[in-house]
Protein backbone atom coordinates (compact mmCIF):
# COMPACT_ATOMS: atom_id res chain seq x y z
CA UNK A 1 0.00 0.00 0.00
CA UNK A 2 1.70 3.48 -0.76
CA UNK A 3 1.61 6.45 1.39
CA UNK A 4 -1.26 8.03 -0.24
CA UNK A 5 -3.34 5.07 -0.27
CA UNK A 6 -2.51 4.97 3.20
CA UNK A 7 -3.53 8.27 4.23
CA UNK A 8 -6.73 8.57 2.60
CA UNK A 9 -8.02 4.77 3.98
CA UNK A 10 -6.64 6.79 7.73
CA UNK A 11 -9.39 10.22 6.84
CA UNK A 12 -11.92 7.76 5.74
CA UNK A 13 -11.38 5.72 8.71
CA UNK A 14 -11.96 9.09 10.84
CA UNK A 15 -14.85 10.67 9.16
CA UNK A 16 -16.29 7.00 9.69
CA UNK A 17 -15.53 6.91 13.66
CA UNK A 18 -16.97 10.32 13.66
CA UNK A 19 -20.08 9.59 11.63
CA UNK A 20 -20.79 6.50 14.24
CA UNK A 21 -20.31 9.03 17.05
CA UNK A 22 -22.73 11.19 15.53
CA UNK A 23 -25.16 8.91 14.60
CA UNK A 24 -24.90 9.72 10.88
CA UNK A 25 -24.02 7.42 7.77
CA UNK A 26 -20.67 7.78 6.29
CA UNK A 27 -22.23 8.11 3.18
CA UNK A 28 -23.44 11.62 4.39
CA UNK A 29 -19.91 13.21 4.49
CA UNK A 30 -17.92 13.61 1.00
CA UNK A 31 -14.73 13.82 1.12
CA UNK A 32 -12.68 16.98 -0.92
CA UNK A 33 -8.84 16.76 -1.21
CA UNK A 34 -7.57 20.02 -1.12
CA UNK A 35 -4.66 19.72 -3.40
CA UNK A 36 -3.39 23.28 -3.92
CA UNK A 37 0.37 23.52 -3.80
CA UNK A 38 0.93 19.83 -4.87
CA UNK A 39 1.86 18.34 -8.30
CA UNK A 40 -0.34 16.99 -10.93
CA UNK A 41 1.39 13.84 -10.43
CA UNK A 42 0.67 13.52 -6.96
CA UNK A 43 -2.88 14.24 -7.66
CA UNK A 44 -2.95 11.65 -10.73
CA UNK A 45 -1.84 8.88 -7.75
CA UNK A 46 -4.10 10.14 -5.15
CA UNK A 47 -6.87 9.68 -7.97
CA UNK A 48 -5.68 6.44 -8.56
CA UNK A 49 -7.00 5.39 -4.33
CA UNK A 50 -10.60 6.24 -5.61
CA UNK A 51 -10.46 9.90 -4.90
CA UNK A 52 -12.24 11.72 -7.46
CA UNK A 53 -13.41 15.40 -5.85
CA UNK A 54 -10.09 18.10 -5.30
CA UNK A 55 -10.15 21.48 -4.24
CA UNK A 56 -8.04 23.97 -5.59
CA UNK A 57 -7.30 27.81 -4.28
CA UNK A 58 -5.33 29.43 -6.86
CA UNK A 59 -7.27 29.92 -10.18
CA UNK A 60 -3.56 29.79 -12.17
CA UNK A 61 -2.38 26.41 -10.54
CA UNK A 62 -5.63 24.87 -10.84
CA UNK A 63 -5.79 25.41 -14.40
CA UNK A 64 -2.53 23.56 -15.10
CA UNK A 65 -3.78 20.94 -13.25
CA UNK A 66 -6.85 20.80 -15.01
CA UNK A 67 -5.13 20.64 -18.15
CA UNK A 68 -2.18 17.82 -17.28
CA UNK A 69 -5.37 15.84 -16.26
CA UNK A 70 -7.80 15.86 -18.64
CA UNK A 71 -7.82 12.28 -18.89
CA UNK A 72 -9.09 11.58 -15.67
CA UNK A 73 -12.82 12.32 -14.58
CA UNK A 74 -11.86 14.56 -11.46
CA UNK A 75 -14.56 16.83 -9.86
CA UNK A 76 -12.99 19.83 -9.47
CA UNK A 77 -13.91 22.45 -6.57
CA UNK A 78 -12.47 26.12 -5.99
CA UNK A 79 -12.65 27.07 -2.57
CA UNK A 80 -10.34 30.07 -2.38
CA UNK A 81 -11.92 33.69 -2.75
CA UNK A 82 -13.40 34.26 -6.03
CA UNK A 83 -11.85 37.28 -7.14
CA UNK A 84 -14.27 39.60 -10.10
CA UNK A 85 -11.91 39.49 -12.69
CA UNK A 86 -11.65 35.13 -12.34
CA UNK A 87 -15.05 34.16 -12.90
CA UNK A 88 -14.87 33.61 -16.67
CA UNK A 89 -12.67 30.91 -15.97
CA UNK A 90 -14.28 29.35 -12.89
CA UNK A 91 -16.91 29.21 -14.95
CA UNK A 92 -16.17 27.25 -17.54
CA UNK A 93 -14.15 24.92 -15.85
CA UNK A 94 -15.15 23.98 -12.14
CA UNK A 95 -17.77 21.64 -11.09
CA UNK A 96 -18.18 23.75 -7.86
CA UNK A 97 -17.16 27.31 -6.59
CA UNK A 98 -16.86 27.25 -2.34
CA UNK A 99 -16.37 30.84 -2.20
CA UNK A 100 -19.20 33.03 -3.25
CA UNK A 101 -19.61 35.93 -0.96
CA UNK A 102 -21.62 38.30 -2.94
CA UNK A 103 -24.68 39.23 -5.66
CA UNK A 104 -22.38 40.36 -8.38
CA UNK A 105 -20.00 37.37 -8.40
CA UNK A 106 -23.07 35.09 -8.73
CA UNK A 107 -24.24 37.09 -11.78
CA UNK A 108 -20.77 36.73 -13.66
CA UNK A 109 -20.71 33.02 -12.80
CA UNK A 110 -24.22 32.26 -14.24
CA UNK A 111 -23.61 34.80 -16.96
CA UNK A 112 -19.83 32.73 -18.24
CA UNK A 113 -21.13 29.11 -17.80
CA UNK A 114 -21.97 28.04 -20.93
CA UNK A 115 -25.61 26.47 -20.89
CA UNK A 116 -24.46 23.70 -22.62
CA UNK A 117 -22.69 22.57 -19.10
CA UNK A 118 -24.18 21.30 -16.31
CA UNK A 119 -25.37 24.17 -13.71
CA UNK A 120 -22.21 25.31 -11.52
CA UNK A 121 -22.57 23.89 -8.22
CA UNK A 122 -22.23 27.15 -5.94
CA UNK A 123 -21.91 27.74 -1.83
CA UNK A 124 -22.29 31.01 -0.43
CA UNK A 125 -19.30 31.44 2.17
CA UNK A 126 -19.98 32.92 5.04
CA UNK A 127 -18.04 34.79 7.74
CA UNK A 128 -19.71 32.50 10.60
CA UNK A 129 -17.66 33.93 13.66
CA UNK A 130 -17.09 37.38 12.65
CA UNK A 131 -13.11 36.98 11.74
CA UNK A 132 -11.76 40.19 10.71
CA UNK A 133 -9.15 38.50 8.39
CA UNK A 134 -11.39 35.99 6.54
CA UNK A 135 -13.95 36.50 3.24
CA UNK A 136 -17.55 35.51 3.52
CA UNK A 137 -21.13 37.52 3.76
CA UNK A 138 -22.42 38.19 7.07
CA UNK A 139 -25.04 35.47 8.73
CA UNK A 140 -27.57 37.94 8.19
CA UNK A 141 -27.24 38.01 4.52
CA UNK A 142 -27.67 34.94 3.49
CA UNK A 143 -31.36 34.45 3.17
CA UNK A 144 -31.55 37.61 0.56
CA UNK A 145 -28.49 36.31 -1.12
CA UNK A 146 -29.77 32.68 -1.45
CA UNK A 147 -33.25 34.08 -3.02
CA UNK A 148 -31.34 36.38 -5.23
CA UNK A 149 -28.79 33.86 -6.23
CA UNK A 150 -31.49 30.89 -6.54
CA UNK A 151 -32.93 32.58 -9.52
CA UNK A 152 -30.06 32.76 -11.83
CA UNK A 153 -29.88 30.76 -14.55
CA UNK A 154 -27.11 28.19 -15.33
CA UNK A 155 -26.17 27.98 -11.45
CA UNK A 156 -27.15 25.43 -8.72
CA UNK A 157 -26.88 26.85 -5.18
CA UNK A 158 -26.25 23.56 -3.44
CA UNK A 159 -25.45 25.43 0.82
CA UNK A 160 -22.87 27.16 3.01
CA UNK A 161 -19.36 26.99 3.15
CA UNK A 162 -17.34 28.43 6.40
CA UNK A 163 -13.54 28.55 8.13
CA UNK A 164 -14.22 29.26 11.18
CA UNK A 165 -11.54 30.30 13.79
CA UNK A 166 -8.95 27.28 14.99
CA UNK A 167 -11.12 25.81 18.71
CA UNK A 168 -14.40 27.33 17.86
CA UNK A 169 -16.78 24.52 17.55
CA UNK A 170 -19.64 26.95 18.05
CA UNK A 171 -19.25 28.14 15.04
CA UNK A 172 -20.23 24.71 13.63
CA UNK A 173 -23.29 24.62 15.27
CA UNK A 174 -24.24 28.21 14.37
CA UNK A 175 -23.45 27.27 10.88
CA UNK A 176 -25.76 23.94 11.27
CA UNK A 177 -28.65 26.31 12.72
CA UNK A 178 -28.43 28.81 9.79
CA UNK A 179 -28.40 25.82 7.08
CA UNK A 180 -31.32 23.97 8.39
CA UNK A 181 -33.34 27.75 8.70
CA UNK A 182 -32.44 28.34 4.93
CA UNK A 183 -33.62 24.92 3.85
CA UNK A 184 -37.09 25.40 5.84
CA UNK A 185 -37.49 28.64 3.47
CA UNK A 186 -35.82 27.65 0.56
CA UNK A 187 -37.87 27.63 -2.89
CA UNK A 188 -35.75 24.20 -3.75
CA UNK A 189 -34.94 22.72 -0.32
CA UNK A 190 -34.23 19.66 -2.74
CA UNK A 191 -31.07 21.37 -3.84
CA UNK A 192 -30.11 22.87 -0.65
CA UNK A 193 -27.96 19.85 0.40
CA UNK A 194 -23.91 20.75 1.07
CA UNK A 195 -22.68 22.37 4.08
CA UNK A 196 -18.80 22.63 3.29
CA UNK A 197 -16.87 22.90 6.54
CA UNK A 198 -14.31 21.23 8.31
CA UNK A 199 -10.40 20.62 7.71
CA UNK A 200 -7.77 18.22 8.81
CA UNK A 201 -7.44 19.36 12.31
CA UNK A 202 -11.00 19.93 12.91
CA UNK A 203 -13.47 17.50 10.64
CA UNK A 204 -14.44 16.00 13.92
CA UNK A 205 -16.06 18.42 14.99
CA UNK A 206 -17.38 19.84 11.88
CA UNK A 207 -19.28 16.34 11.52
CA UNK A 208 -21.04 16.11 14.80
CA UNK A 209 -22.13 19.55 13.89
CA UNK A 210 -23.62 18.56 10.72
CA UNK A 211 -20.89 18.74 7.93
CA UNK A 212 -21.68 16.74 4.59
CA UNK A 213 -18.18 17.64 3.38
CA UNK A 214 -14.75 18.10 4.91
CA UNK A 215 -12.10 19.43 3.21
CA UNK A 216 -9.06 17.83 3.80
CA UNK A 217 -5.44 18.59 2.90
CA UNK A 218 -2.40 18.00 5.01
CA UNK A 219 -3.44 14.54 6.20
CA UNK A 220 -4.12 13.22 2.59
CA UNK A 221 -0.65 14.90 1.11
CA UNK A 222 1.35 16.10 4.00
CA UNK A 223 3.03 19.53 4.52
CA UNK A 224 2.15 22.26 1.89
CA UNK A 225 5.14 23.71 0.07
CA UNK A 226 4.40 27.17 -0.85
CA UNK A 227 7.71 28.33 -2.24
CA UNK A 228 6.50 28.21 -5.90
CA UNK A 229 3.38 30.36 -4.93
Amino acid sequence: MNILQEARNQVLQQIEQACQLAGRPQQSVELLAVSKTHPAEMLREMYTTGQRSFGENYLQEALEKIEALADLEIEWHFIGHVQRNKTKHLASSFAWVHGVDRLIIAERLSSQREASQAPLNICLQVNIDAQDTKDGCQPNEVADLVAQISALPNLRLRGLMVIPAPNNPQAFADAKALFEHVKAQHAKPEDWDTLSMGMSGDMVDAIAAGSTMVRVGTALFGARDYSQQ
